[in-house]
């Protein structure tokens, strides 16, 4: 019985043209169980951010690559938590089609941020990004720190993750692999 429920949800489904294929889906198993996918993709907020050397920047910058975006903050235990894993991702994945793009929401700027990225958590593999006056963090609507957001070639939003996450496990790699094989 119930297998013919099953079989006519998925009927109807297919003749209202609603995908029914999970690989269509990037996947959220394992350690991305708390990722949220959004339901139609908008493009991320146009907003500059700085980086260390104090240039503007914007996401368009990265050409076509993926982008993993992670507002973090010095005095957030889980945003240092998660830091090493982040590094870790960009050492490994980091490439022509991916970047881990952290962005400092330090009121400090980089006076705080770059000694603590580099001296105090010995972290080589991730560029620094500061958005000094926390206006990209306002405008993408970010509920606490660390909030991550990954992006797809064409800077839409495929979803995010609040909190701590386990950005260097299979399951992330999976998840941003999908998104980097989209075409």
């Amino acid at each position: 019985m119930k297998s013919c429920i099953t079989a006519a949800v998925l009927a109807v489904l297919t003749l209202l043209d609603y995908p029914v294929h999970a690989e269509e889906y990037p996947p959220t198993d394992g350690a991305m169980r708390g990722f949220v996918l959004v339901k139609e993709r908008t493009a991320a907020p146009d907003v500059p951010f700085f980086d260390e050397k104090d240039a503007v920047r914007h996401f368009s910058d990265f050409g076509d690559k993926v982008l993993l975006v992670n507002f973090w903050a010095t005095w957030c235990a889980p945003c240092v938590k998660e830091m090493p894993d982040l590094d870790k991702l960009q050492a490994e994945m980091g490439s022509d089609d991916f970047a881990v793009v952290a962005i400092s929401q330090d009121l400090q700027g980089v006076t705080k941020a770059k000694p603590f990225l580099r001296d105090k958590l010995k972290l080589a593999n991730l560029d620094l990004f500061i958005d000094k006056k926390l206006k990209l963090g306002r405008t993408f609507g970010n509920q606490g720190l660390p909030t991550t957001y990954l992006l797809d070639r064409d800077k839409r939003i495929v979803g995010a993750y609040t909190g701590p996450a386990d950005w260097a496990s299979a399951d992330a790699k999976a998840l941003i692999q999908h998104v980097i094989d989209e075409k």
